[in-house]
């Protein structure tokens, strides 16, 4: 932090009286320093930070801060307030007010001194020893950690009362990390020593607690947070564990850490990242400025509702990118979900887009993909209009497909870094029909890219401009560069060879086509390999005038998606005996999922019994995914299940299909649950809806 802060960038008569004219006043003292570029921008950007949340904390602190494009470089401004100013906070007036400035592209380095900064105001020696100082070199060196709170306190008489009226220390306490303020964090293990070695001398195990900590900057209220809770662990006699996500990155919790916790903090102000690790254990989710003010209180309600027996349920995962995994994961990994990042943002695109096309068809005909541009031709009272209206918004979707999938390939490995560039990427793989590969190409080159220029150290004075002016211009060149010249042309030549290769599948070639594709939506029921096989669908069929057989080959891909819960729903119905009270009342609801075409309907029978749901599920795929393409059936639309029937070629014989591959799933289900050991008498169906039976029930069921 030798640079952040100089005795320049100090006033210890500060006499601002609100928390605008005490920004203004430091401010303009970086502006001197050629450390902000634009007095009023800058200004605008910390008040709309201030916006979002006061940065007031309790203890007499303000701590006014942002990201913004017109700083140059980290810095820190500090002034002493005599008579206090209002920041918002719960406790009064802050007379310690940092004015913590950092440029939009700050580095990994620079965050990590300024969260360390955060930590240190959670120490009162640090504080106390800045209301007592009288030379503003000397507080600033005192920030930057070249001068350790109790040598600062020295030069005070011992006894002097600072600004909050309590007593200047001259020894920091053993508990507290004092070379905080140098940048180096003491290791969350360290925190918890002094409580547990209490602990073992009681011969108890401590109550343990892991918290997650985050604000929407990610540079000051995340780590105090984090320190104020690790402090009040320790007092309390709990071993405390923060995975603090702020902009310096974060480390995820182990994983054996978080399972042998006995209950969890959220203290955030944005989503916790991976929040369905923590699913199933007694839970308090706070705003981060609850972690900062009351963390005792915290920490005692986590407490009681571990003892009470109350736990969270578990969460939604979030996006791929979210659920990216640690370091530590293999390049396989980390591509399939890189992968899986693009498939998932861009599948509301194909729902939206293709049920407005199927919905174009159904009320203008067959014809009307055929119809002049509604911008030039629309009546009100004509159904043919409203029928090209609803096709051509479908086809704008449609264009979508390939930009978002490229686009968010990139974010999943860059983040919004590579947005840009993927996008880029993506359109011109339409442009160019390059279609699915091309875009699946543009969207790791894109992120690629990004990753390879986040790692070149550049300058002081271009940080700011990096992220909206600097990666998205040359990652987009270079994108552009090898898809236009390079790459792009044999991807479309390859793309346009499996386009031919399909259009002449004929006779036994589409039967193995169909069985095929049947077994992959049904492999893992909505996980990675069913999204290969429903994409590889629905990209032949994003084009104003797709070819039959690519046509043939979504019929085959949503036919098969819908057996596995209409089978569930099936095999429940007739053998109800042979599955749990919560499987039956599953498979009520799997009747109406797997007649949309929600293959994940069958996930629950599936985790239940996965030897016997999912190759029984492959089997009756591969079924009904091989008769659609016997029978030449054909399917416009990339969704919709049965609701889209109507607009399906040769209807009939498709439902035909599908039927056949639901009796053959239920059938082998039916065989093969029947075939486990009986269970002990007693157990049967007559006391299964009895109160003591349902304990009974949960285990495995008895064979009919």
């Amino acid at each position: 932090m030798s640079e952040m802060i100089t005795a320049d960038l100090v006033d210890l008569d500060l006499s601002a009286e609100t928390k605008e004219a005490a920004a203004r006043a430091l401010a303009e003292r970086m502006v001197t320093l050629g450390r902000v570029t634009d007095l009023e921008g800058f200004l605008a950007d910390v008040a709309a930070r201030e916006a979002q949340m006061p940065t007031g904390l309790d203890g007499g602190i303000g701590i006014p801060h942002c990201r913004s494009e017109h700083v140059t470089e980290p810095t820190l401004g500090f002034g002493r307030s005599a008579a206090g100013i209002d920041f918002g906070a719960p406790d009064g007036p802050a007379d310690l007010i940092f004015l913590i400035a950092a440029p939009a592209g700050a580095d990994d380095a620079h965050l990590t001194i300024l969260s360390s900064l955060a930590r240190q105001l959670m120490n009162a020696e640090f504080t106390s020893a800045l209301r007592a100082v009288d030379d503003a070199a000397a507080a600033a060196a005192l920030i930057r950690g070249d001068e350790s709170p109790a040598a600062a306190a020295s030069t005070v008489p011992e006894g002097t009362e600072s600004a909050d009226g309590s007593k200047n220390s001259v020894a920091v306490s053993g508990g507290a990390s004092a070379d905080t303020a140098t940048g180096t964090t003491s290791d969350t293990t360290d925190t918890t020593s002094d409580t547990t070695a209490d602990a073992g001398a009681s011969g108890e195990r401590p109550f343990r607690i892991v918290a997650v900590t985050s604000c929407p900057t990610g540079i000051a209220h995340t780590y105090m947070a984090a320190e104020s809770l690790e402090n009040a662990g320790r007092e309390a006699g709990v071993e405390v564990v923060v995975e603090t996500q702020g902009s310096a990155g974060f480390t995820r919790l182990d994983p054996a850490v978080i399972a042998a916790a006995d209950g969890v903090i959220f203290a955030h102000d944005v989503p916790v990242r991976d929040k369905d690790r923590f699913a199933g254990k007694p839970t308090v989710d706070v705003g981060v400025k609850a972690g900062i003010n009351k963390p005792a209180e915290l920490i005692t309600e986590v407490r009681g509702k571990a003892a009470r027996g109350e736990v969270s349920a578990g969460s939604a995962p979030g996006t791929p990118v979210e659920r990216s995994g640690d370091s530590t994961e293999g390049y396989g990994t980390k591509l399939r979900k890189w992968l899986m990042s693009g498939v998932s943002y861009m599948v509301p695109f194909v729902a939206a887009g293709g049920l407005l096309i199927a919905l174009g068809f159904a009320i203008g005909g067959w014809t009307v993909n055929k119809a002049p541009s509604v911008m030039d031709h629309f009546v009100w009272t004509q159904t043919d209009s409203w029928g090209a209206l609803l096709f051509q918004i479908g086809g704008v979707a449609f264009n979508f497909l390939v930009p978002v999938l490229a686009g968010y390939i990139a974010y999943g490995m860059a983040d919004r870094p590579g947005l840009v560039p993927g996008f880029v990427g993506g359109a011109i793989a339409f442009n160019i029909n390059a279609g699915f590969l091309g875009g699946l190409a543009a969207g790791l080159i894109a992120g690629g890219v990004v990753i390879g220029i986040q790692k070149v150290k550049i300058p002081a004075a271009l940080r700011g401009i990096m992220p909206v002016v600097v990666i998205p211009l040359i990652s987009s060149a270079i994108v552009g560069f090898l898809m236009f010249v390079v790459i792009g042309k044999p991807i479309a030549s390859a793309q346009k060879g499996m386009t031919d290769w399909l259009n002449g599948l004929t006779g036994t070639n589409a039967v193995l086509l169909g069985a095929l594709l049947g077994l992959m939506m049904c492999f893992d029921l909505g996980g990675p390999v069913n999204k290969v096989a429903y994409t590889f669908a629905t990209a032949g069929i994003a084009v104003a005038s797709p070819s039959d057989s690519a046509m043939k080959i979504m019929a085959a891909v949503m036919a098969a998606g819908m057996v596995p819960p209409l089978a569930m729903a099936l095999a429940t119905t007739v053998r109800g005996k042979l599955f749990t009270q919560t499987e039956r009342e599953n498979g009520k609801a799997a009747w109406v999922l797997g007649a949309s075409f929600i293959t994940e309907g069958a996930i629950p029978f599936a985790a239940a019994d996965p030897l016997r749901v999912i190759p029984s599920a492959m089997v009756g795929g591969a079924v009904t995914g091989s008769l659609s393409m016997a029978f030449g059936t054909t399917l416009r639309a990339p969704h919709g299940g049965i609701f889209v029937v109507p607009l399906i070629g040769n209807p009939f014989l498709y439902l035909i299909a599908i039927a056949a591959g639901v009796c053959v799933t239920t059938a082998l289900v039916v065989v093969l649950k029947g075939m486990r050991k009986q269970a002990p008498e007693g157990t049967g169906a007559g006391v299964a809806d009895t109160a003591i039976a349902a304990k009974v029930d949960s285990k495995e069921p008895v064979a009919a």
